[in-house]
């Protein structure tokens, strides 16, 4: 999955505002930040609890991931070497700062000492990385989640491509045909939620593979494409579909009982862009709103 943005919620691009009437105070605090409204916010939530329908479908119990991942964790899973860009790196001030923080000046420029965390920007990683070791079973496991994800981006662009927002998946560990059939079902998942939602979506192949796009495995992705989007008619991929073959269960040792490492896949689903979606497909947050009202009637 991509990421949202900066500046305001757009009905169809860019008109609408984050302050809605009676709450004009509300502002976007920067680049990539934005401050949703009470009709935005129910749109967040309502889609939000209407794609947890997938996890209840499969039998995917709800768990909360960590809030900060090991930079050397991710490491392993390639994650620098295929996104060096997209890190947001977790910093704290040096005690040579406090003096003066306390003392009222202006943090910008005070020395910051890496952590060796990172923000989250999929939700699936702190997951997986929680499962190091683990033995899923023959039957194989599923989890679901949802959690505030964060992206350096080039641009930001309204709710399309933001800082910091909302993702929900829904992740299999288990066998090779496992996560094939979680991905299938995934996907008819997603084009009957978007149906229900009065939503026109396109599927297509991504590029953007989870190991190192030199090795073996990126190189095999051309003949046989490891994740699918579904875009809105301007083209923000509001959901995919990600199989990410055993490498997981290699890298982390994660195993499936006999069948050893064991294969996985996740369908993703990022919230702010579904309200853009709807927004897109019906003109403001109300009518969003009482479209979102009919699906779950």
């Amino acid at each position: 999955m991509s990421t949202p943005s900066a500046t305001t919620p757009p009905a169809t691009g860019s008109a609408a505002t984050a302050g809605p009437e009676g709450l004009a105070g509300l502002r976007s605090p920067g680049p990539g930040l934005i401050t949703l409204d009470p009709a935005h916010t129910a749109l967040l939530r309502g889609l939000d609890a209407l794609l947890s329908g997938l996890a209840a479908r499969l039998s995917a119990p709800e768990v909360t991931g960590p809030p900060l991942l090991a930079a050397d964790g991710l490491a392993r899973l390639d994650y620098f070497r295929n996104f060096p860009h997209l890190g947001v790196s977790a910093g704290r001030f040096t005690p040579e700062a406090y003096d003066g923080l306390a003392a009222g000046q202006a943090p910008g420029g005070r020395p910051l000492e890496p952590t060796g965390y990172l923000l989250p920007s999929a939700t699936c990683y702190g997951l997986l990385l929680s499962l190091e070791g683990a033995d899923v079973g023959e039957d194989g496991l599923r989890v679901s989640a949802a959690g505030r994800c964060f992206r350096n981006e080039t641009h930001y662009d309204g709710l399309r491509r933001l800082w910091g927002f909302h993702m929900r998946e829904v992740v299999y560990l288990g066998t090779k045909e496992g996560a094939v059939e979680h991905l299938e079902r995934g996907g008819e998942f997603v084009l009957e939620t978007a149906g229900r939602l009065g939503l026109d979506l396109t599927r297509a192949t991504a590029d953007d593979p989870f190991y190192d796009k030199g090795g073996s495995r990126a190189r095999l992705m051309a003949l046989d494409p490891v994740k699918h989007e579904y875009s809105a008619p301007d083209g923000t991929a509001i959901a995919s579909v990600n199989r990410h073959r055993n490498f997981f269960g290699e890298r982390l040792g994660i195993r499936a009982g006999s069948h050893g490492p064991a294969y996985s896949s996740c369908v993703a689903f990022g919230v702010e862009r579904w309200v853009h979606a709807m927004l897109l497909a019906h003109g403001g947050p109300e009518r969003a709103l009482d479209r979102l009202a009919a699906a779950t009637a």
